[in-house]
């Protein structure tokens, strides 16, 4: 049986293997940000959840443009043993791919399914999300989680209330906010051709991107579209775990679909504001939304509902305006009267303490140190053989 259609073989260096739940074409997230900068000192491996297909078992390798080797496993439909399958494949990889390190990166507790008996130099979990609090979560989420964190050397959290949730259950959890590529978006300051698309939509336009799921209030988008009708909302990105005909229809509500993160700027230059109309439940009370950065990046006046990190990082020094059911539709009109000298020169200052280069070289200085520290602990239990 074909256990892995391609193998790579690096020279012998730091292999870090990236375990994840998000797949690396859907959209550009931390992941992306992160792992291509960790390209630049490590063998990077983005391994995906297994896809399910009528041949036989196989490891899919494709090169990023960036440097990050993505794998994807493929099982054949109704496989007896999928977990087992998935670590075949895992470990068949790992025995020939060259390497003196190894370093496991967890974006998901459940890959410890197949891959917990993994010894690697470093174990770290990078919790960007309260998965246990998304819709269609697994049960035993919460308790491989537990297990991630028993085994992990440093904890990252992706925004302030994730870091407060985890602060007290490691010795080593790092509060490392979704940052942002400044000059990617600070195109969307300058005129660009507007977008075919949208070209024939009218003005004034409210804009959001990102994924659509359980985490948008689709009673908000709805209303708010009733109450300003001579705004059009224009929304761009995949719909996930909802059904695509509850998204609310009108005539000023226009959903667009997927784009490619290369083509956002062009979008965002052409609208005159934008908002984030999430609801405030279960999935939401611990984000922060690296659309945030990005909307201010953008030069666009930005209104919210009261996400708890937005609010406290964006909304108490006025970057940011805060509106619910009642006055969401109010703030966006305020929003409309344009961004000014004052405001941006706020936006320009918050976002320049900030970049996913920083972000990564604290990451990359942690782990650098927790390796060291395991190799000392390593060389001093041999010398006492």
């Amino acid at each position: 049986m074909n256990k892995s259609s391609t193998v790579a073989r690096f020279e012998p260096a730091t292999l870090m293997l990236c375990f994840s739940h998000l797949r690396w074409d859907f959209v550009v997230q931390r992941p992306h940000h992160l792992m291509r900068r960790a390209a630049k000192s490590y063998h990077v491996v983005y391994w995906e959840e297994a896809v399910r297909h009528d041949g036989p078992e196989s490891l899919v390798l494709r090169d990023d443009a960036f440097g990050v080797v993505v794998a994807t496993p493929h099982i054949p439909h109704g496989h007896p043993d999928e977990r087992r399958a998935v670590r075949d494949l895992l470990d068949s990889f790992v025995a020939r791919t060259l390497h003196d390190r190894l370093i496991t990166w967890y974006y998901t507790p459940m890959a410890l399914g197949f891959s917990d008996h993994l010894v690697p130099d470093v174990c770290l979990y990078d919790c960007m999300d309260e998965l246990s609090a998304f819709k269609f979560a697994p049960d035993s989420l919460g308790w491989n989680e537990d297990r991630l964190f028993d085994r992990s050397a440093a904890i990252f959290t992706g925004g302030r209330s994730l870091y407060e949730a985890k602060r007290n259950r490691h010795a080593h959890v790092h509060c490392l906010p979704s940052s942002i590529d400044a000059a990617h978006f600070h195109k969307a300051r300058s005129p660009m051709p507007d977008p075919a698309d949208q070209a024939h939509i009218p003005t004034p336009r409210v804009g959001f991107f990102g994924v659509i799921d359980e985490r948008m209030d689709l009673d908000l988008v709805r209303q708010t579209a009733q109450q300003a009708p001579d705004l059009q909302f224009v929304i761009i990105g995949p719909v996930t775990k909802i059904d695509p005909h509850h998204l609310p229809q009108a005539a000023n509500i226009h959903w667009l679909g997927s784009k490619r993160y290369e083509d956002l700027p062009a979008y965002l230059a052409n609208w005159q504001a934008g908002w984030m109309p999430f609801a405030l439940n279960d999935a939401t009370r611990f984000i922060s939304p690296t659309k945030t950065p990005e909307f201010l990046a953008a030069g666009l006046p930005l209104t919210s509902t009261a996400v708890p990190d937005v609010v406290a990082d964006y909304a108490a020094t006025g970057l940011v305006e805060i509106g619910d059911a009642a006055s969401m539709a109010i703030a966006l009109r305020q929003s409309l009267r344009g961004r000014n000298a004052r405001w941006l020169a706020g936006v320009d200052e918050v976002l320049a303490q900030t970049s996913w280069d920083r972000t990564w070289a604290q990451m990359h200085a942690c782990i650098e140190g927790v390796t060291a520290a395991s190799t000392l602990r390593q060389d001093g239990d041999f010398a006492n053989v």
